[in-house]
């Protein structure tokens, strides 16, 4: 998968860069992008005291940040769900809650809206490198 800064259709995954990380959401229209949780702002730290599933317009998502849109692959299209049923399935998760960092994110919802399993690349990532770290003995320095 590729991420583009590229108009966005109903039913695309997209995501904004905060630092090092991302957040991630279904976009439906400019006026609908369906995110779990808000971007770890600090002008939403009061609505991140509840993290649920729920609806932002485009400019509240992006928080003045570039939007990406996932450009995938032959094989992601053919496992990817229609964008139909990505926005149904992320609209039916509205005000659902159990926000985990690791287990449970952003970035799990939306993948499992487009396709269908939980997934968090930013999860695997950093479970490979404390993993690398426990592996190579350098008594806890990150490899760069």
């Amino acid at each position: 998968m590729k991420w583009q800064p590229v108009d966005c259709k109903s039913g695309d995954m997209i995501r904004i860069a905060i630092g090092s990380f991302y957040h991630y959401g279904i976009f439906v229209s400019e006026d609908e992008v369906i995110q779990f949780g808000y971007p770890p702002l600090p002008e939403f730290k009061e609505k991140n005291q509840n993290i649920t599933v729920g609806a932002v317009d485009i400019d509240e998502f992006s928080s003045g940040k570039i939007v990406e849109t996932a450009v995938l692959d032959r094989k992601e299209k053919k496992r990817r769900i229609p964008p139909e049923k990505t926005v149904e399935t992320a609209r039916s998760k509205i005000g659902q809650g159990g926000y985990n960092i690791l287990h449970n994110n952003c970035e799990h919802f939306a993948y499992e809206c487009v396709f269908g399993e939980k997934r968090s690349t930013q999860e695997e990532n950093i479970r490979s490198m404390w993993h690398s770290m426990l592996k190579g003995g350098n008594g806890g320095q990150i490899d760069k």
